[in-house]
């Protein structure tokens, strides 16, 4: 029940953020294309420019299954690193651990890779890291624990079951799935992230 409820709440944010979230929210969105509410299929009046930059971070958000603490933390230094601020932030939140475990295709959903490293089962570099929010450096592999490997969700990603929803293993990732490893072999660069967002319009929206 629990995991139903979850599942339609993705869906119903899937819908109002217009972009799915998760598999299972893509396919409600082939059957209902429309935003939530009895009002969904009605013609909306244009969005304010505020708007407009309020959804496009919500998005970026709701992607990576953040906090707004952790969305203004990593904007901040994001806006202190050389560069593309934009570009930056995205570089930023994608070196997060449960991303990467993503990406690896050890899970199937954002939700479902911060679980595996909040209960221990991801390691980096032979250490357990139970932080989502954990910063892989270049070089370094995650990997899942060797006790956790026989459990049947990761032999499942193990055997690639995840490979026809996920999006292409980036260039910046190196994947054994069968041996559930990925290293980091270098920072990813912001056309190589598989996220849809307007970037600008979130580092406006910040900068109001």
């Amino acid at each position: 029940m629990a995991n139903n409820t979850r599942a339609r709440r993705t869906a119903r944010l899937s819908r109002a953020l217009g972009i799915a979230l998760t598999p299972k929210a893509a396919k409600y969105m082939e059957r209902r294309p429309y935003g939530p509410g009895e009002h969904g299929r009605a013609r909306k009046k244009q969005d304010s420019d505020y708007a407009v930059r309020l959804r496009e971070k919500q998005r970026l958000r709701a992607q990576y299954g953040i906090r707004e603490a952790q969305m203004t933390r990593a904007f901040e230094e994001a806006r202190r690193t050389k560069g593309l601020t934009g570009e930056n932030l995205i570089e930023l939140l994608e070196m997060r651990l449960d991303a990467l475990v993503l990406r690896a295709g050890f899970a199937r959903t954002i939700a479902q890779a911060r679980q595996l490293v909040v209960h221990r089962h991801i390691m980096v570099d032979g250490i357990r890291v139970d932080r989502p929010s954990f910063r892989v450096s270049e070089g370094q592999l995650v990997h899942v624990h060797t006790r956790s490997e026989t459990m049947v969700p990761l032999q499942v990603a193990a055997a690639g079951a995840h490979r026809d929803v996920l999006p292409q293993v980036p260039a910046y990732l190196d994947v054994k799935l069968d041996a559930l490893q990925a290293r980091l072999v270098r920072r990813p660069k912001r056309s190589e992230v598989p996220v849809t967002c307007e970037e600008q319009l979130v580092v406006e929206f910040y900068a109001r």
